[in-house]
């Protein structure tokens, strides 16, 4: 399938490049990867960040973007990905990372091309089961920034995923979110310590 990936802010792809050129910023990144990178590092695959705030026990879910995430490119893989945020003067760059969600991440996109229909990229984040998933919204000409989970989009954990949830095995929105609904209520309330968006 084609994916339609939406088209990032200018200045959110300007501040990672800006990131990418700065000795500093990279050198004081905690991505070892992105520091001994052979040759030119070019961030690619920019995709909308959004964040489930609430799952109604009748499966609609309040998402809000929480930002723009490109995985960075060294060669013929990904290295590191770089987070942007919206601040009060615009698009900044947040912070690069690697580990598991970035090579995930391309993974998922890669297995998506493969199957039947036409979707846009995004990634949903449920930061209560410290989960991410690769969104495939059904509109691909919608705005990247905008809208919610309709329940014919397909979801894809990335891995790692939470006990009990398969990674890489796409699901129908309609067939997820009364999962993590049932997960969410069940869990007891407990602190975060940090969530994958």
């Amino acid at each position: 399938m084609p994916l339609h990936a939406p088209q990032a802010p200018a200045p959110a792809l300007r501040s990672v490049l800006t990131a990418l050129g700065s000795p500093t910023a990279v050198r004081e990144a905690r991505t070892p990867s992105l520091r001994t990178a052979q040759g030119p590092v070019t961030p690619e695959l920019p995709l909308p960040v959004h964040v489930i705030d609430r799952i109604a026990p009748e499966g609609d879910s309040a998402t809000r973007l929480s930002g723009w995430r490109f995985l960075i490119r060294a060669g013929e893989r990904a290295v590191a990905a770089a987070d942007t945020r919206l601040t009060p003067d615009g698009w900044a760059f947040s912070h690069f990372f690697e580990g598991p969600y970035v090579t995930s991440t391309e993974r998922a996109l890669r297995q998506a091309e493969t199957m039947p229909g036409s979707y846009q990229p995004r990634l949903l984040s449920v930061p209560e089961l410290y989960m991410l998933t690769l969104w495939l919204h059904g509109d691909s000409e919608a705005d990247g920034a905008e809208g919610h989970p309709a329940a014919t989009d397909l979801l894809v954990p990335l891995a790692p995923a939470p006990p009990g949830i398969a990674a890489h095995r796409p699901h129908r929105v309609a067939e997820l979110l009364p999962v993590l609904t049932l997960r969410l209520t069940a869990a007891p309330t407990v602190p975060l310590l940090g969530s994958p968006a």
